[in-house]
């Protein structure tokens, strides 16, 4: 649930974003978080009941993660973030522990492409939201893990269509899915896994 201390913490990161965008800060300095509305969305995803298992990849400062973890303690689930940024990994920590949500949530810090080949649990639903020319890459390395029922949302569909139209284009083309391009703030590619590879 969305109690007081999750809702001060994101009230708050914000308030950061947006201060960082007037400023013009340069995006790889930025917190480079979700929208409100998609982390709603993330939320109501952790709190079906079908996603006690998440994995994160990319999770900054942890907006995203607080959204997901907050989902996932209802029913008893976690949150893996993976992050290799040291400072956006030093706020995350930071931001989880102010939230309340350390049982719920815990930071692998490191290349996601190193991690992902270390990690083999199977996921319930897995949230990519890292540098866009690397999605192919970890939905490859992050595929197997996935069994049916298994949900998968990349984010920047829509805002960043090169090169993430082509990565959309070729879960819809995946007979081992149902994927559909949700143009909800950013874009978000939605992929429903029918049946494991």
């Amino acid at each position: 649930m969305i109690d007081e201390r999750v809702s001060a913490v994101l009230a708050r990161l914000e308030a950061e974003a947006a201060a960082e965008r007037e400023a013009g800060l340069p995006s790889a300095q930025r917190g480079r978080q979700v929208a409100r509305t998609t982390g709603q969305f993330l939320f109501s995803l952790a709190v079906s009941g079908k996603s006690n298992e998440i994995l994160e990849i990319g999770g900054s400062r942890g907006y995203s993660t607080i959204w997901l973890a907050a989902g996932a303690r209802v029913l008893g689930g976690r949150v893996v973030s993976l992050e290799a940024d040291p400072a956006k990994c030093a706020a995350w920590r930071r931001n989880i522990e102010e939230a309340g949500l350390e049982e719920w949530a815990e930071l692998l810090e490191g290349d996601a492409h190193a991690t992902l080949s270390e990690l083999d649990e199977p996921w319930d639903m897995v949230f990519l939201d890292a540098e866009k020319d690397d999605y192919e890459a970890l939905y490859g390395l992050v595929r197997p893990s996935l069994e049916p029922g298994a949900v998968i949302v990349a984010d920047n569909i829509l805002s960043h269509p090169e090169p993430l139209a082509q990565y959309a284009a070729a879960r819809q083309a995946d007979p081992t899915l149902e994927s559909v391009t949700l143009p909800l703030d950013r874009g978000l590619e939605v992929s429903s896994v029918l049946r494991a590879r």
